[in-house]
């Protein structure tokens, strides 16, 4: 099982934090956006006796909900395409397990979220990856490269849309590329759609899979209440098909686990009530937060970043050789009057051997006086680094 490259680095950071420096997180996804309130009294005033168990599936009522939640956003999913998932990670367990057997083989841009590479070993699947590049700011590499790569223990392509690590969101004219590649060679196509409400620019939109005729038997979408409602804790996600086949068998899998958490589905289920206004407000602040990190990055003498158009994260290419032993010193050795910085290495956001090795994941998840002194000390930073 591969270690996180986003965690991986916390007991260093802990050991900065005893000795008394501030250490600011760009290393993980935690939004520090309040959680709506809908949700959060929901929970506190849930008048329950007996904490049962849910059906398997999730509560009826919150499927109910959350399928008109998807229509309203041009989506059409229904009740019996969601199975209510304990977050996002037990979906994609669920969509590998249901759509592959051990040995077979899927296909997944890279970089990609790291943990795909422990769900894939956890479920035998080996990973094929396809690389995408920071010079063509993380695009769909062509479709030619993923024939190539195409063999008959292939069963499917993988992606975030938008993108978790590179903040890439695909087109429409490149998720219809890839509609035409897996109905071609009978694939499943699984997106990782949990950043959709997280575009920042009015001349870009979201392009789900579920909108693609002609792939209904193919495609398989995952989601998550994590990011949309910043409720991390929650652990609620879902998978969603329109095959019954691989629903039936994700079945089987939910049943396994018994049911989703209780509490939390309490919880998910109001948040569907959160006003748009809360969304608004969201994307405002991510958008300004990513505009002001981008520009100070910029700044920086041979650092390399593109400007993502969705989610909350970032790649940047630092002047450096070995960005884990960058990272590590940051944690261990480095400190500007009291304060360091906490990156995650992209090397652990690919799985082709010896590749991103200079480069590092940032998540822009603070507040924008703490992104531009983040990036003050990580130039600082650099200089030392490189001076040694």
């Amino acid at each position: 099982m591969p270690e996180s490259p986003i965690r991986k680095l916390v007991p260093y950071a802990d050991i900065a934090k005893k000795n008394g420096n501030k250490v600011y997180h760009l290393n993980i996804g935690q939004p520090d956006i309040k959680t709506p309130e809908v949700a959060l009294n929901a929970v506190k005033n849930a008048d329950i006796k007996i904490l049962e168990y849910s059906h398997s599936a999730g509560f009826e009522s919150y499927r109910t909900k959350l399928s008109q939640y998807y229509k309203n956003h041009g989506l059409p999913i229904e009740v019996a395409d969601v199975i209510i998932t304990t977050g996002g990670s037990e979906a994609l367990l669920f969509a590998l397990g249901s759509t592959m057997d051990v040995g077979d083989e899927i296909i997944i841009p890279e970089p990609f979220y790291a943990n795909y590479n422990g769900f894939s070993v956890a479920s035998g699947v080996n990973v094929v990856p396809v690389i995408s590049t920071i010079e063509d700011g993380f695009a769909l590499p062509p479709i030619a490269a993923f024939e190539k790569l195409i063999t008959p223990k292939t069963k499917a392509i993988l992606i975030c849309n938008p993108g978790n690590p590179t903040g890439y969101l695909y087109s429409e004219d490149e998720i219809q590329q890839l509609a035409v590649i897996v109905k071609k060679h009978d694939l499943f196509l699984i997106a990782d759609e949990v950043y959709r409400e997280f575009i920042y620019d009015s001349n870009d939109k979201h392009y789900s899979v579920m909108n693609v005729t002609g792939i209904e038997e193919n495609a398989i979408m995952i989601d998550s209440v994590s990011k949309r409602y910043s409720m991390c804790g929650a652990r609620i996600g879902c998978i969603v098909s329109k095959n019954k086949e691989v629903m039936a068998a994700a079945m089987k899998f939910a049943q396994a686990r018994l049911s989703p958490p209780t509490y939390e589905q309490i919880a998910s289920e109001a948040a569907l009530e959160t006003p748009q206004i809360y969304f608004d407000e969201v994307i405002e602040e991510y958008k300004e937060r990513r505009d002001i990190l981008i520009s100070e990055l910029k700044k920086i003498d041979g650092v390399k970043v593109g400007t993502p158009k969705g989610a909350f994260y970032c790649i940047a290419q630092l002047p450096v050789s070995n960005a884990d032993d960058f990272a590590q010193w940051l944690l261990e050795s480095y400190n500007l009057n009291g304060e360091t910085v906490m990156v995650a290495p992209a090397a652990g956001f690919y799985s082709t051997p010896n590749v991103g090795l200079n480069e590092v994941r940032i998540a822009y998840v603070l507040k924008k006086e703490d992104l531009v002194r983040s990036v003050q000390i990580l130039k600082e930073a650099l200089i030392v680094y490189n001076s040694k």
